[in-house]
């Protein structure tokens, strides 16, 4: 009888929880380790004068990846999460006219909404849905839990991809088929999602728009911090051991294989194969030795291009906001312009446009009675940049606040309460992501599939990775489908011995 594995999984965001249950699945004995006091990294929850915040992820775009972890184990997720679909999906308020734009739940309702501001836009619509389906068919539903780890995979894509135009950058997509200018605004805005600059990101990550459609846009009931939970409780019912306050100095590598890794405690666990959730550029640079021999990814470091930061604003009110949809996309009146000052120049500017999640819209829980709870997300420069976040901080609250005051949440100064943020300052000390990136490496066509960090380390053959910063990418379907990879290398692997 062969003897069972050890596997290490050194982070506990979604994907990490999802390669423990998959590893898991295998007969594995698996431990996950997390360096904070609570399970889900990103998505971990705070709790602050009877609010409660979902740290980080809030939308739910393909709820059988779930599904399929419990399934592992002869569980419906359905008996532990609920899954609630949202109508509209996003609302959009644009603060250069003040008029509001509603992303429905169905297609009908959308070209409804986008009528209002263009019959032309409402065709082009549908014709750029029909372009997101070819791109899905190929980039989420062939090749999201497909392994790049070499050359060839990439080569054998290269006719699809050259039809699928995604050469092209989303916006350039987009703007075939949208020519009303807020409408090309909304339409473009998913790379921001995932870290990217809709400018630069390649059109492969135009396939969110049918995903979106296929599935639906979902909110768990107690929010992604009762996934977390509901996947806790999975992972202990099946015997996974789960070490939180627990940060790891050194993943050990000998002859090119990864034996053991290190606590900053210097404490040493064994294992037979090592996965790694934690931020890929940070465990290359700061978890491995030099003369390891380990090697992630093609593009070299100096070339590599990493995601925006983020500040996020965290609140309750004293009152509730009943006009405020549960997603709102709070467009400032620069975009383009906007984007190159937070992607190319690194600069901070006076101006911005928000991602604003009122959960509260649909699960009282999250706030006492009559109020309501909030989170502003911003993006901002990485920690590239330079900003000194002690005195930036309280002064980007501010413009906030007075915005959202001013235009969707009027009364907002003086109903705020409990507030409090997170800048790419925290983002690098408690996440350990590098440059305080809030979704690791950029997703350019350069750091795309076989480009992308590898699911397996190119010369360490047990080193393993189900994180944003791997293939196929951030974002929760992106982290689920890398564990998937990863368990896919694996089981690849062990048929080879």
């Amino acid at each position: 009888m062969p003897k069972q594995k050890r596997t290490i999984v050194i982070g506990s965001g979604f994907g990490g929880i999802a390669a423990a249950l998959r590893m898991r699945a295998r007969g594995d004995d698996v431990t996950i380790i997390e360096r904070l006091d609570q399970l889900g990294g990103r998505a971990r929850v705070f709790e602050r004068d009877g609010f409660r915040h979902d740290a980080g992820p809030t939308v739910i775009t393909a709820p059988f990846l779930f599904d399929e972890l419990f399934e592992l184990f002869g569980e419906k997720r359905s008996d532990h999460i609920n899954f609630v679909p949202l109508d509209p999906w996003y609302r959009f308020y644009f603060d250069s006219t003040g008029e509001q734009f509603d992303y429905r739940a169905t297609v009908e309702d959308t070209i409804a909404e986008i009528k209002r501001f263009s019959d032309d836009d409402a065709e082009g619509y549908k014709k750029l849905l029909t372009a997101s389906e070819q791109i899905f068919d190929v980039g989420f539903r062939k090749l999201a839990d497909q392994p790049f780890d070499k050359l060839t995979s990439m080569l054998a894509q290269i006719p699809s991809l050259m039809r699928l135009k995604s050469h092209l950058t989303v916006s350039q997509l987009v703007n075939r088929y949208m020519k009303h200018d807020l409408m090309r605004q909304a339409f473009s805005i998913h790379p921001l999602l995932v870290g990217g600059n809709p400018f630069n990101t390649t059109s492969i990550y135009a396939l969110i728009h049918f995903l979106e459609r296929e599935w639906g846009v979902h909110f768990a009931m107690g929010g992604t911090g009762a996934v977390v939970a509901a996947l806790r409780g999975l992972m202990e019912r099946h015997g996974i051991t789960i070490r939180c306050n627990t940060d790891i100095k050194r993943i050990n590598i000998d002859n090119r294989i990864a034996q053991s890794v290190t606590t900053t405690d210097g404490e040493v666990i064994e294992a037979d194969r090592v996965i790694c959730n934690a931020d890929p550029p940070t465990v290359y640079s700061q978890m491995i030795d030099p003369a390891a021999g380990a090697k992630g990814k093609i593009i070299p470091d100096s070339m590599t291009k990493y995601s925006m930061g983020l500040f996020v604003l965290y609140f309750g009110t004293k009152r509730t906001y009943p006009d405020v949809a549960h997603h709102t996309i709070w467009m400032g009146e620069r975009y383009q312009s906007l984007l190159h000052d937070i992607f190319n120049k690194k600069i901070l500017a006076e101006d911005f446009s928000l991602y604003l999640h009122r959960p509260t819209a649909t699960d009282k829980s999250f706030a006492p009675d009559g109020m309501d709870s909030f989170y502003v997300l911003c993006p901002v420069p990485n920690t590239m940049g330079g900003q000194n976040w002690n005195e930036e901080a309280t002064a980007l609250r501010d413009r906030i606040v007075a915005a959202l005051d001013r235009t969707i949440m009027p009364g907002l100064k003086q109903s705020i309460t409990a507030d409090f943020w997170m800048t790419p300052d925290d983002f690098t000390n408690d996440y350990r992501s590098m440059h305080g990136a809030g979704f690791s490496i950029a997703p350019v066509f350069t750091q795309s599939a076989w480009f992308r960090y590898h699911n397996r380390d190119r010369r360490v053959g047990n080193l393993y990775f189900s994180a944003a910063g791997a293939h196929p990418g951030a974002g929760m379907p992106g982290v689920l489908c890398s564990a998937k990879v990863v368990e896919n290398l694996v089981n690849r692997d062990e048929s080879a011995l």
